[in-house]
């Protein structure tokens, strides 16, 4: 299968009842993440943040073994610094999933390494099977993250573990994640979609207003200030009273009925 082939069919797309399942398709490879993935990550997420139907997106690799277990190794034989400059000068998949505006899910199921990981890393919350493994073994190339993990990792898991994960290049399982805080829950393997779906259809049928506006905010808690943040919450804050998923929101309250948010 060529690239151009090979393109069309790496990430695939199913939406239903306002949740987006997007799955990388290269389970031969252990969805490794080349060229045509990240292509397609970034246009599909460009495409789900402007369908207005779609609340939440749940991203999870093909297959059992790995969720992504790294980038293409195949591609880095011969690349050149002016090559790779040019490669992450343009928007790189990371911050596709971290900047995009509405809640992602991942769901981890299986190895979560390099790439891998700092994809998870730049999701909203990270569910993982049991049998999940996580790792940054980029050291053992000679090579350190370039996807965000000298940045994202500590801010989640501390100092310390983040040094340990990145020196040492060593897998950690499921329940040790849990332990450091890199993952937020862990299911047994034949639950991982089952929970993942039940957590997005609970968050799709709040408010696409407020979530939009609580990303924005927590978002920003780890670029700014304390009091920088607060203003800018108080500003949210305020910019949600301008709703109609206020007023529902508010007027179902009050009448012991359940809302019914249009996302306006």
């Amino acid at each position: 299968m060529s690239e151009d082939q090979e393109s069309r069919t790496v990430v695939l797309t199913e939406i239903k009842d306002h949740v987006a399942v997007v799955t990388i398709n290269r389970p031969e490879r252990m969805n490794a993440l080349n060229a045509a993935v990240r292509q397609d990550l970034v246009t599909t997420l460009t495409r789900l943040d402007a369908d207005d139907s779609v609340r939440v997106v749940i991203l999870t690799g093909a297959g059992e073994k790995a969720f992504v277990a790294g980038a293409d190794i195949s591609e880095f034989h011969g690349r050149t610094p002016l090559d790779q400059v040019e490669v992450s000068s343009s928007l790189s998949v990371f911050s596709a999933v971290e900047l995009f505006s509405k809640p992602l899910i991942a769901a981890i199921n299986g190895y979560c390494l390099g790439g891998g990981c700092e994809l998870a890393l730049a999701a909203d919350i990270r569910v993982a099977s049991e049998k999940a493994r996580f790792g940054q073994p980029e050291v053992n190339l000679g090579l350190m993250p370039g996807g965000g993990a000298t940045q994202r990792l500590p801010r989640l898991v501390g100092l310390g573990q983040a040094y340990k994960m990145l020196y040492t290049g060593e897998m950690i399982d499921a329940a040790e994640a849990l332990r450091i805080g890199l993952v937020d829950e862990v299911v047994p393997p034949d639950r991982l979609m089952e929970r993942t779906r039940a957590m997005a259809a609970t968050i799709a049928r709040k408010s696409s207003v407020a979530l939009r506006l609580i990303k924005q905010a927590v978002r920003a808690s780890v670029r700014s200030s304390l009091d920088e943040g607060l203003r800018l919450e108080a500003a949210l804050f305020g910019l949600a009273f301008s709703s109609a998923d206020k007023e529902e929101g508010v007027s179902a309250f009050l009448n012991k009925r359940e809302p019914r948010f249009t996302g306006r």
